[in-house]
């Protein structure tokens, strides 16, 4: 089953436009287009959808979900409704009770939970419908389920088995599945199944190039309440783990996200970031929200001898579509360079007379789209405090560095960025030095 072709229609055209003027470049977003389109559409992307943003952020959601099938991606989507439930059990009057986190199921509160889960499936159906989406409604037939533990929990089930029949018709038909999270017994008893294992077992069979949690805080908070950029599970888990701000609910949906990516292709990644914010997510390097990867170790070297220098060439030839200068390696005084563990990403410092110099920042296409370069650049930040670099005018990653750079200056050819200096006659050689300093990287490569 391959993936339904982009629309060229002028409505469509018009919305790609809108897109790229207020978020990112043409050659961003092209990227981005080109690679989901040519995945298998069921292995584009699995959108779990929160309770409470089916409730306070229906319009944003739904807006998110059409635009993706306007440039023709279709997501699965899989929904809870952990709010909803709760209200709607409080008025039948039926307690709320968990265990491990579960909630306990007896035959009157399976009644509410059918009830609500139905309800909110057809909900964001009708709101897709109403934005000109395609949606189909499932509510059974996915998820073949066992008994947890039928004594303690009641009627809570887990999930032996995922039939892709009804996801799959959905798709052939461009059309999105809007899936809630019930299952059946082989008998059919109906049970009732937590959103995030459904999604999980649903991505465990899927395998999709992206699996996105959409949620009202928009990625996982620090200690600060702040957003974190990204996680790489291969180097900062263990250490992520031990925070005491890292509370109960977000301890819990770290070591998931950990066990599903752990069972997953290397190149699958999960995003958590809020509905208004997903087209961002998806089709901007930067993105928005968190983005966790099990990654790959980044290794600094202090000598080029430390590295494997044609893998490095590689890298950077790959990722600027130019040569670089035979004798690079030869003539450059390496200051540190920060490298991921299969050369996919990396960033070249050097010594020079007016400071460390960012010579190189180089992350391949898929790399990017994993958030690779992220990591690389999150770990040269944590050692190097004082830095300057330049970059040419049109480039698609001066939006990143004008983000990240403490300053910089326009100049003729070049924008020239500073980290950390505060001097003005520091600044000002390091943007002379960027004027006039000899490029490194010459014609196209044959």
């Amino acid at each position: 089953m391959n993936a339904t072709p982009a629309p060229h229609d002028p409505q469509t055209r018009q919305t790609i436009v809108r897109l790229l003027s207020s978020m990112a470049s043409a050659k961003e977003i092209s990227q981005y287009l080109k690679r989901f389109s040519q995945l298998d559409a069921a292995r584009f992307a699995v959108v779990k959808v929160g309770g409470a943003v089916l409730r306070d952020d229906l319009e944003a959601l739904t807006s998110s979900l059409a635009f993706l099938q306007d440039v023709g991606l279709t997501p699965i989507v899989i929904h809870g409704a952990g709010p909803q439930l709760d209200a709607a059990m409080a008025v039948a009057g039926i307690d709320k009770l968990t265990v491990d986190g579960l909630r306990v199921t007896s035959p009157e509160a399976l009644a509410v939970v059918r009830r609500v889960a139905h309800a909110e499936n057809l909900r964001l159906v009708e709101a897709l419908q109403a934005a000109d989406a395609r949606a189909t409604s499932i509510v059974s037939g996915v998820f073949e389920a066992d008994y947890v533990d039928r004594d303690r929990m009641g009627l809570v089930g887990q999930v032996a088995r995922v039939d892709l029949a009804s996801i799959q018709a959905s798709l052939q038909a461009g059309s999105i599945p809007v899936i809630a999270s019930l299952g059946e017994t082989v008998g059919g008893q109906i049970l009732n199944i937590n959103a995030d294992f459904a999604a999980n077992e649903l991505v465990r069979v899927l395998q999709p190039y992206k699996i996105v949690f959409l949620t009202g805080t928009g990625g996982l908070l620090d200690g600060e309440g702040r957003v974190i950029d990204s996680i790489n599970l291969s180097t900062e888990y263990a250490h992520l783990m031990e925070q005491p701000w890292l509370n109960g609910g977000m301890r819990v949906k770290v070591e998931q996200v950990k066990q599903l990516l752990d069972r997953l292709p290397l190149s699958s990644s999960v995003s958590i970031t809020r509905p208004s914010e997903l087209a961002k997510e998806l089709f901007t390097h930067k993105g928005s929200g968190t983005l966790v990867r099990r990654g790959e170790r980044v290794v600094q070297a202090a000598a080029w001898s430390e590295l494997d220098l044609p893998r490095l060439r590689s890298l950077i030839e790959s990722a600027f579509g130019r040569t670089l200068a035979p004798d690079y390696f030869e003539r450059t005084a390496l200051h540190r360079a920060y490298v991921s563990e299969n050369y996919r990403a990396a960033v070249v410092l050097t010594r020079e007379d007016a400071g460390i110099y960012l010579d190189k920042f180089a992350v391949l296409d898929d790399a990017q789209g994993e958030g690779l370069g992220r990591a690389v650049w999150q770990m040269m930040r944590e050692h190097e405090s004082r830095l300057f670099w330049r970059s040419r005018h049109g480039n698609p990653v001066n939006a990143f560095y004008y983000g990240e750079a403490d300053g910089h200056v326009r100049q003729a050819q070049w924008n020239a960025f500073w980290i950390g200096l505060d001097d003005f006659d520091a600044i000002a050689r390091c943007v002379a030095h960027c004027r006039d300093r000899v490029p490194t990287l010459l014609e196209t490569p044959s």
